[in-house]
């Protein structure tokens, strides 16, 4: 049974800046407009809408373009003024927003995939528009002629796309990495990397972020259990070194990653209690042999090793190993873990709504939420991530 998340009192927290609503339907994704005080979105009623705000204090939409299927997903290029928008039928629609955020002119529709499109990613640099759909195909277009340029067919559905740039690795071998990660692991439901340290994190759907290392080549993977729903979306702090996870808990989590942090063990099998020698309930011959009733299994989360419920009977927190609540450890290594070890290296806080999406802009410290509720939260978030 999965441990209760047991935040502790902050005296720090985000400040909620403002509530954007007016949506009839969830919001799936947003994005804070760099150096304005606005807000690019789209939403399962149609609409994509660019909120800006006005003297009054409020955010009111300065576009509102109503498209003919849901919008699914975005992404916005500042540089270009390029939004893409993926639809519910398979559609990314393009356009150019104006200087001054007031009108969006139509430039193309790609018929990239058959189905709803999961995720966009308009790379300047290559001038590709990557995306992937619920059709299980990862495809890559020509952003200046519309052309297909490649695609390829995963054996699940693609939640989540990231394009890292590393130094000395080529793109194809890039793409074919991240694919593996994204189609070996159950139930991905976001990534985000960090393209300084050359890791890879992901979210998952039970309740867990692994942070991967790819371009380290050491082939580790740090497991943090932070919240108590499934993971729904990740941001990465590059200047501070710290990862934002949100989930359908409502939780946002700020994990300091600028620490040395551990992998968590394999769990080891074993007939009887690796500690006391006392047999599991399975073992018949051993009980028949000692004249006992067999024991539940459980395992010590910081050594691994298969014990009885007697032998972990202590709970403790290993921050290091990404555990920030109590979790079941053996006695032995109760004693041996220290107050130092047990020192928080994340903070929890409460948005008041399931998140789907979040966007961080990490020059003014801004955290936008977008949750189930179809409210758009703008967080300002220096007193936590700095």
């Amino acid at each position: 049974m999965a441990a209760e998340v047991q935040p502790k009192p902050l005296t720090r927290k985000p400040i909620l800046l403002q509530r954007v609503e007016g949506s009839q339907e969830v919001v799936n994704m947003a994005v804070i407009v760099p150096k304005e005080e606005g807000v690019i979105s789209v939403s399962e009623d149609r609409t994509v809408r660019v909120w800006l705000k006005r003297d009054s204090g409020q955010y009111w939409p300065s576009i509102y373009q109503v498209m003919p299927s849901p919008c699914s997903c975005m992404s916005f290029n500042p540089e270009t003024r390029r939004l893409s928008i993926g639809l519910d039928n398979g559609t990314i629609s393009e356009f150019i927003l104006s200087e001054d955020y007031n009108k969006m002119t139509p430039v193309k529709n790609y018929q990239a995939h058959q189905s709803r499109v999961t995720m966009i990613l308009f790379v300047l640099e290559l001038e590709w528009v990557l995306s992937t759909g619920q059709d299980k195909q990862f495809a890559w277009h020509c952003s200046e002629s519309g052309q297909r340029l490649g695609g390829y067919r995963t054996s699940a559905v693609a939640s989540g796309l990231q394009y890292p740039l590393l130094d000395k690795i080529p793109w194809w071998e890039l793409s074919c990495r991240l694919l593996y990660f994204m189609k070996s692991l159950g139930g991905v439901t976001a990534l985000c990397w960090d393209p300084v340290q050359r890791v890879l994190f992901s979210g998952s759907s039970d309740h867990s972020v692994i942070m991967w290392d790819i371009g380290g080549r050491k082939g580790t993977a740090i497991e943090l259990q932070g919240h108590n729903d499934k993971v729904q979306a990740l941001s990465y702090a590059q200047h501070t070194r710290q990862l934002i996870s949100c989930g359908g808990d409502g939780g946002i989590v700020v994990w300091n990653m600028d620490v040395e942090r551990q992998e968590t063990p394999e769990w080891l099998d074993s007939d009887s209690c690796q500690k006391c020698d006392q047999p599991f309930f399975w073992n018949f011959k051993q009980m028949w042999d000692s004249k006992k009733i067999g024991l539940r299994q459980h395992h010590c989360r910081k050594c691994g090793k298969a014990v009885c419920g007697k032998c972990s009977s202590k709970r403790s927190s290993i921050p290091l190993m990404g555990f920030e609540f109590e979790v079941r450890v053996c006695d032995s290594c109760h004693e041996a873990i220290t107050d130092e070890e047990r020192a928080p290296t994340a903070t929890f806080h409460d948005s008041k709504h399931n998140i789907v999406h979040v966007h961080f802009d990490a020059t003014r410290g801004w955290l936008l939420t977008s949750g189930t509720d179809k409210v758009i939260k703008l967080w300002d978030m220096t007193p936590v991530v700095s």
